[in-house]
């Protein structure tokens, strides 16, 4: 983790005056890291400068190992909660990631910044807010989180997903974009991927994830209905999250004496080759989760998390099953599960008919969308700018509120 430019991306500022710096506010967990990622490539490939501002919560510190090539800095920050100590480590946290923020602002001048939501965005928000530099926002869920709510305001440009309605933001200041994927996450043939995993080649593959953190309850349900799967020769890779269970593989039999393995990890960094190796997902319903699903034509059950804020997971999912892409099972239901699983995972019509669905929903290249749209509010940044220096008035960038 660094917090100064790549020479050459010192050399291109310098020898390119279009190059714009953008600081990107992702971290916190995997659906606001991933698509700050997916946005950083997209910037740096065109020859932009990039510096991805991140909590310092282990799963983030994790996935950024895989990133060499890019500028992370880790900024203090807590999750709001009501709970007293929570809510007094959320203040001081915000606080300590505040002052922090205002810092970097000063110290990379940057041309835009851009917020993924979360915890982790409202320090960098408030300082660009304050020193007029222009604000967008991104929001993958489809129940926008308090984050984006509380922020829209300040915001020169907010990203929604198609469909997605925000009572409070000007109009003229939406897109509906959808959520940008990093370039690595493809579909990619079946075989290479299992063996590149160690898996079975043959047989029926069943994905079980719950999310960059881990689900407790879907590790549980996998390790006390493997013997069920084993018996119908099914095969599990379950990712059980960070501290949240043992890595290993458990070897059973089907019934025709064939081995059935069920394998355990804690993280994965090749969701590509984890998804494309699947004949059916279970995992619990993210915004990031459900875009990479998107991508890698898999079809999934959903099992959106019960307690999340204002249940956008129910919403996530729900658009899913409405787009005919999977199928939603509540987490009260989860014990029967194991049927669900059972009858969709040995329909191979119904699953082709999924994966057809899921191409059809992933033909928007939003990426390319959402960077010429960033370029196109430097450029008008900065012919205000220009403007009042011809004017002979003092140089400031302004907050949304005049534009």
């Amino acid at each position: 983790m660094v917090e100064a430019p790549h020479a050459s991306h010192q050399t291109q500022i310098e020898g390119n005056l279009g190059v714009k710096k953008v600081l990107i506010s992702c971290g916190g967990t995997g659906g606001h890291l991933a698509p700050g990622i997916a946005l950083a490539e997209g910037l740096i490939s065109r020859g932009h400068q990039c510096w991805l501002l991140i909590s310092e919560k282990g799963v983030d510190q994790r996935l950024i190992s895989k990133y060499p090539n890019l500028d992370f800095v880790a900024l203090p920050g807590a999750p709001f909660s009501l709970q007293p100590v929570r809510l007094a480590s959320f203040c001081w946290q915000q606080a300590r990631g505040i002052i922090r923020a205002f810092s970097l602002i000063r110290r990379f001048s940057p041309d835009i910044v851009v917020g993924f939501g979360g915890f982790s965005t409202l320090g960098i928000a408030l300082a660009a807010f304050v020193r007029g530099v222009p604000l967008a926002l991104h929001e993958a869920n489809r129940i926008p989180g308090r984050a984006t709510r509380t922020l829209q305001r300040m915001a020169h440009r907010v990203y929604l997903p198609p469909g997605v309605r925000l009572r409070k933001a000007a109009p003229e200041r939406i897109r509906h974009y959808g959520c940008p994927v990093r370039r690595e996450i493809r579909r990619l043939s079946v075989r290479s991927s299992r063996e590149k995993l160690g898996i079975e080649p043959n047989g029926k593959l069943l994905v079980v994830l719950g999310g960059s953190q881990g689900a407790a309850t879907l590790n549980e349900w996998v390790r006390g209905y493997f013997k069920f799967f084993a018996e119908e020769g099914i095969h599990v890779y379950c990712v059980t999250g960070m501290n949240k269970g043992n890595a290993g593989v458990v070897q059973l039999q089907s019934r025709d004496g064939q081995p059935v393995k069920a394998h355990f990890v804690p993280f994965t960094d090749r969701i590509s080759e984890v998804l494309s190796a699947a004949d059916l997902v279970v995992t619990r319903a993210g915004a990031g989760t459900i875009n990479e699903l998107i991508r890698c034509r898999v079809p999934a059950i959903l099992i959106p998390y019960p307690y999340a804020a204002d249940n956008h997971q129910w919403a996530n999912a729900l658009f899913v099953e409405r787009q005919g892409g999977g199928i939603v099972i509540g987490n009260d239901y989860i014990k029967n599960l194991h049927r669900e699983v059972v009858d969709i995972i040995f329909n191979d019509w119904l699953l082709r008919t999924f994966r057809g669905n899921l191409e059809r929903m992933d033909r928007e290249d939003c990426l390319d969308r959402i960077i010429n749209d960033l370029e196109t509010l430097c450029r008008e940044a900065d012919g205000r700018n220009k403007s009042r220096v011809n004017g002979g008035g003092k140089v400031m960038k302004r907050s949304p509120s005049g534009l």
